[in-house]
């Protein structure tokens, strides 16, 4: 009985653009609960954990990802809405953001640069295409504008864009002990470098541990995503 409503319940939600919707949240809600669960693992970032999931749903009944993407797209919609709601913890910040401007600038451009050239530099090392290496560049960028810079540049918008959430989970999961092991105790400095190297999956994971971090993540996010787009086709000439 129990399965035969399963079916149903499948047969009616492939059927309508539902079906992505209510994927995307049973899986983010069950990769929080294995996040927690398991004291709040790294390598079982809920969003990380979600991504697994919905994937394996997806091989496993045949769905096309143009099906899923047809209720996940109001999950997709709401980014922006999150991008904006960032400046709320930013503004809560404002007094210590005023007297840190400066170092924070010269971060964001170290970041920035050294984030794109040291990705195109292994590439090239390690023997790949131009253009994968041109879709490689932008990869700490947020998606769209990643994309975006991608495209100006020569390189693949669909290679940048699944580079960049890999570069986002990998940053969410190893970020935070990476800059434990590295002795940095200051929110804002750690807020700093995971919106740089790690983009808006980073900038979830920061708000996890503090507001302060979160804060400063959402702001080195949208920052750095400025400055590589400004700079990084200029850059790229020289190399």
């Amino acid at each position: 009985m129990v399965n035969t409503d399963l079916a149903a319940i499948w047969v009616y939600l492939s059927a309508t653009p539902l079906l992505g919707l209510t994927l995307t949240l049973v899986a983010y809600s069950l990769g929080h609960r294995i996040y927690h669960a398991t004291g709040t693992h790294p390598l079982l970032n809920p969003v990380v954990t979600s991504v697994v999931l919905v994937i394996a749903v997806l091989l496993l009944s045949g769905t096309h990802y143009e099906t899923y993407f047809e209720g996940g797209q109001f999950v997709h919609f709401l980014l922006g809405p999150a991008t904006v709601a960032l400046a709320v913890p930013l503004y809560q910040q404002r007094e210590r953001l005023r007297k840190v401007w400066f170092p924070l600038l010269g971060g964001l451009l170290a970041g920035s640069i050294s984030g794109a050239i040291s990705a195109l530099l292994i590439a090239r090392g390690l023997g790949a295409s131009l253009e994968t290496q041109l879709s490689l560049a932008p990869k700490s960028v947020t998606a769209p504008v990643a994309m975006g810079i991608s495209e100006q540049i020569g390189g693949l918008p669909s290679l940048t864009a699944v580079l960049v959430v890999s570069t986002g989970i990998l940053g969410a999961v190893v970020g935070t002990r990476l800059m434990a092991l590295l002795g940095v105790q200051d929110d804002s400095v750690k807020g700093v470098a995971m919106g740089v190297s790690a983009h808006g999956i980073g900038t979830a994971r920061a708000f996890q541990v503090s507001q302060q971090m979160g804060a400063f993540s959402g702001l080195a996010m949208a920052l750095s995503a400025c400055i590589t787009a400004l700079i990084l086709p200029s850059l790229l000439s020289f190399f």
